[in-house]
C-alpha cells in the first residue's frame, strides 16, 4: 500500500517518511485512531516504506519493484500481522492468525479502512469476542526469533492490541520492550486506554484525527465514482471517519434500523416517568437489543450516543456541526433537542460508555441494557 494511496493525514505521512529516511525508526510505535481514520493502511505503507528501501513517499523506484509487488499481496516474508480472531467452522481451537492469512489479505485488500465488526462479519464470528491470546503471543516470540529474510528489518503490525489478555500482554512485554534487532512494532488500535500501561508506555504514540470532509468526498468521487453531490453529502454524515462513508454508500450502514431502535427507545424512556405500562415497554426493548449479537450491540449504542451528542449540538444552535439526517415526518429532531443539555448529556454519555464496556466484556445484555433504559427515563427530564 502506497502513501499516496490513504486519504489525507499528509503531516502524518511527512512525520513517517522522514523517520525512515534518517533511520530513526521507534521500535515500538502506537498508531491511535478509528479504523476510518486510516491507521491500518498507514501502518502498512509505513512497513512498505521501510522494507521496500523505496527513495521516496511515494514508493515507486524500480529497485524497490518486487518488493511492492510482494506488498500488494501482502505476503512480503518480512512483514508480519497479528490480529483477533476466534474459532470458527474452519478452526475448532486454539486459533492464532496464521491460521487466517488468507482471509486477512481479502479483507486488507477489499477493505482496508474496515472495522474490527466488519473483520468479524468476514469470518463469520460475529457472535463471538475476538481476541489474542497467549497462542497468539508464542507465534509472535516464535517468527520474529528468526533472521529477516531479506536481510533489513522485520515488522511486526498487531492490529486491535486492545484485544490482547493478561496473559498474551504480559508474554510480549518484554519483547516489545527490547525487539531483536531491526524489528519494529506498530500497534494499531482504536482503544488505546484499554492496551495495558507497561505496554503502552514502551511505545511512541501517534494520534490519528478525523479525516476532513473534503479529502472524503474527492476520495470518494475518484476511487467510487461517486456523484460530487452525493459525496459531498456522505462526507458530511461520515463525520470523518471513512469506513462509515463506505457504509453508507453501499446503503448497509444499518442506520435506519438503528434509528428506529432509538426513537422506540427514547420515547418509551420519556414517557415512563410515573407509567408502570411503559417501563414494561422499556423492558421489552431492552429484551430484543439483548437478542442482537455484541458487536451489534455495541455498534447501536454507539449510535445512540452519536445521536445525543448531536442533539446537544442542535440544541446550542451549532447547527454546522450536525450530521445526522432524519426526516421530520419520522421524528422531529429539533423537538427532542431541547431535551439534551449540559446538565444530562454527561451522565448519559457515562451510562452508554458503561453499558458497551460491560456488554463487551460478556455482561448480561438484557440486564445492562434494561438498567440503561431506567436511567435514561431520570436523565431526560433533568432540565
Amino acid at each position: 500500500m502506497l502513501f499516496r494511496e490513504i486519504i489525507g493525514l499528509p503531516h502524518i505521512k511527512n512525520h513517517l517518511v522522514t523517520t525512515a529516511d534518517r533511520r530513526r525508526i521507534p521500535h515500538a510505535q502506537l498508531f491511535s485512531g478509528k479504523a476510518g481514520s486510516g491507521t491500518l493502511p498507514m501502518a502498512i505503507a509505513y512497513a512498505q516504506y521501510i522494507l521496500c528501501g523505496n527513495s521516496n513517499g511515494e514508493n515507486d523506484s524500480e529497485s524497490s519493484a518486487s518488493c511492492n509487488l510482494k506488498f500488494n499481496n501482502l505476503s512480503h516474508p518480512d512483514l508480519h500481522f497479528a490480529f483477533p480472531v476466534a474459532t470458527n467452522e474452519k478452526i475448532k481451537k486454539h486459533p492464532v492468525s496464521s491460521h487466517f492469512l488468507e482471509e486477512w489479505r481479502q479483507f486488507v485488500q477489499s477493505n482496508p479502512y474496515g472495522s474490527l465488526y466488519d473483520w468479524y462479519q468476514s469470518l463469520g464470528i460475529e457472535n463471538k469476542q475476538g481476541k489474542i491470546g497467549v497462542d497468539e503471543a508464542h507465534e509472535i516470540v516464535k517468527s520474529l526469533s528468526l533472521k529477516s529474510y531479506e536481510g533489513g528489518f522485520k515488522v511486526m503490525i498487531i492490529w486491535m492490541p486492545e484485544k490482547m489478555n493478561n496473559e498474551a500482554s504480559n508474554k510480549l512485554l518484554k519483547l516489545i520492550e527490547e525487539p531483536p534487532s531491526k524489528t519494529i512494532f506498530l500497534l494499531v488500535t482504536e482503544a488505546e486506554e484499554q492496551i495495558i500501561q507497561t505496554i503502552r508506555s514502551r511505545c511512541q504514540r501517534l494520534h490519528f484525527p478525523p479525516l476532513g470532509e473534503s479529502d472524503i468526498e474527492d476520495f470518494l468521487i475518484r476511487k467510487e465514482d461517486c456523484d460530487p453531490k452525493i459525496a459531498r453529502k456522505i462526507a458530511h454524515q461520515a463525520n470523518g471517519d471513512y469506513t462509515r462513508a463506505m457504509h453508507i454508500l453501499r446503503k448497509d450502514a444499518g442506520d435506519e434500523q438503528f434509528q428506529a431502535w432509538f426513537i422506540q427507545w427514547v420515547r418509551s424512556a420519556f414517557q415512563a416517568k410515573g407509567n408502570k405500562a411503559t417501563v414494561l415497554e422499556l423492558v421489552a426493548w431492552s429484551d430484543e437489543i439483548a437478542s442482537l449479537n455484541r458487536e451489534t450491540q455495541k455498534s447501536f449504542l454507539r449510535y445512540c450516543l452519536d445521536f445525543f451528542r448531536q442533539a446537544m449540538l442542535l440544541n446550542y444552535k451549532a447547527k454546522d456541526l450536525v450530521y445526522i439526517d432524519i426526516e421530520p415526518k419520522v421524528f422531529k429532531f429539533d423537538k427532542f433537542a431541547t431535551f439534551i443539555n449540559g446538565k444530562n448529556i454527561g451522565e448519559i454519555s457515562e451510562a452508554i460508555e458503561t453499558a458497551i464496556y460491560h456488554i463487551g466484556r460478556n455482561g448480561n445484555a438484557k440486564i445492562i441494557l434494561t438498567d440503561l433504559s431506567i436511567k435514561l427515563t431520570r436523565y431526560l427530564h433533568k432540565k
